[in-house]
Parts: C-alpha cells; structure tokens; sequence
C-alpha cells in the first residue's frame, strides 16, 4: 500500500496537475492518506474533490478502492487517466482556470468560513479570495500578492 502521512506533512497544492488536471493529485494525497489511517485534519471527498471527480465522471468511492489496493502512484494514474481523456484539452483548461478561480459566495456561510480562516491564517491578506490560494496560505506556499477586487 502507498503511504501519505497528512498528520505531519500537506497533500499536494490544488494547482500541481495530475495528468494536466488540477486538484486532482490532491484528492488521491488526500485519498492514500486515509486508505492508512493518516489524512489528519483533511478530507477525502470533499466539495473541492467532488468538483473535480464530477468534472471527470469519477466515483470517489471507487478510486479509493483503487487507492487502497495500488502498489505504486503509476497505478492509481493508469486508473485515473481513461477518465481524463475523454475531455478535451480545451474542456480541462476551462476546468482548470474556473476552479482556481473559485471563491466562496458573498453572504454565504461558506463566505464567513473562509473569511474566519483567512482572518486566523493571513490577516493583511485581503487579497487572498479564492479557495486555491487560502489553501496554500494555509499550507505555507508563497502565494503571490494579487490586485484586491472593488
């Protein structure tokens, strides 16, 4: 079995591509980690994975039985990659470029969530406003100063 310790180390970042699709190699860090019983604080399945599983019409459930039986990532990747070839290149830039783009909604409970999270992490960061980016600030990966939105 593949070992991922989530207890003492961070999954991937949504951005770093699996198989030129993002969140994607976070998911399956998320998934190995909780095949051994170490995902910490982390969620498998989560919105953010069910976006990208959705996108590729993947079941979470049966990747993870995948995952706990793989014996190398070269595995879990050659399960993963029919899914991904059935969308376009253009298909997975779009999904690519909208999820990293992707902020909770204004006045939405999700909203105060990132916004008690971002205020515990990274105050000065105003800028910070998309899910991908307060995950790295989280995970202590430089996030570039962006222009505040008015």
């Amino acid at each position: 079995m593949l070992k991922r310790d989530l207890t003492t180390s961070y999954p991937r970042s949504v951005r770093e591509k699996l198989l030129g699709v993002v969140q994607l190699g976070r998911a399956v860090d998320k998934g190995i980690a909780l095949a051994n019983e170490r995902a910490g604080e982390y969620n498998y399945d989560c919105p953010m994975d069910k976006a990208v599983f959705g996108f590729l019409g993947i079941d979470g459930n049966a990747l993870l039985d995948v995952i706990k039986k793989a014996q190398s990532d070269a595995e879990i990747e050659a399960y993963l990659k029919p899914f991904v070839e059935k969308k376009s290149l253009a298909e997975i830039a779009t999904f690519n470029d909208d999820f990293l783009k992707h902020g909770p909604k204004s006045g939405s409970d999700a909203e105060k969530y990132f916004l008690d999270l971002r205020n515990a992490v990274a105050p000065d960061r105003t800028d910070v406003s998309t899910w991908p980016d307060l995950l790295d600030l989280d995970e202590k990966r430089d996030v570039p100063r962006r222009a505040v939105a008015v």
